[in-house]
């Protein structure tokens, strides 16, 4: 399929299986990066609506099937700071659906008037490395909490 099959909208309540399912196959896999357990559905739900309007859970469809999700969430120590992720089953990697998720967590996150994006990235992944250098991730060398920062 063609780049512009994938769609990108807001997650509800009722995307949580298709969201639990995507952390399952993460977790399982050899770099987790977010989450140390699969969640329950219930749990995902807690999650959306916990979001509300200031955060946001933005996933990428095919032909009406779940590739993957992004989260847009906040630091609630510090206001104007948000956290990013994104995750994909492993038939939707490196096709740019990643990119495309991030462009448009990123988006948010300047009309919500956050100022600062950080996150977490798996040890020895340069998949993850490379992604977020293409969409303009800061990563330090010396990185012993492995996190990273993009500018707004």
């Amino acid at each position: 399929m063609t780049r512009d099959a994938v769609t990108f909208r807001r997650a509800t309540g009722d995307d949580a299986e298709a969201i639990a399912a995507v952390i399952a196959e993460v977790v399982s896999g050899p770099s987790p990066v977010g989450f140390d357990r699969a969640l329950p559905a219930e749990e995902v739900r807690v999650w959306i609506v916990r979001l509300g309007e200031s955060g946001l859970l933005l996933l990428a469809e095919e032909g009406g099937a779940v590739l993957g999700f992004g989260a847009l969430d906040f630091d609630t120590q510090e206001p104007e700071t948000a956290s990013l992720g994104v995750w994909l089953l492993s038939g939707a990697q490196r096709r740019g659906v990643g990119t495309r998720l991030a462009e448009g967590l990123l988006a948010q996150a300047r009309d919500g008037g956050f100022t600062r994006i950080v996150g977490r990235l798996p040890e020895d992944n340069e998949a993850a490395l490379s992604f977020l250098s293409s969409i303009g991730g800061l990563v330090p060398i010396m990185n012993p909490d492995m996190r990273f920062e993009l500018p707004l």
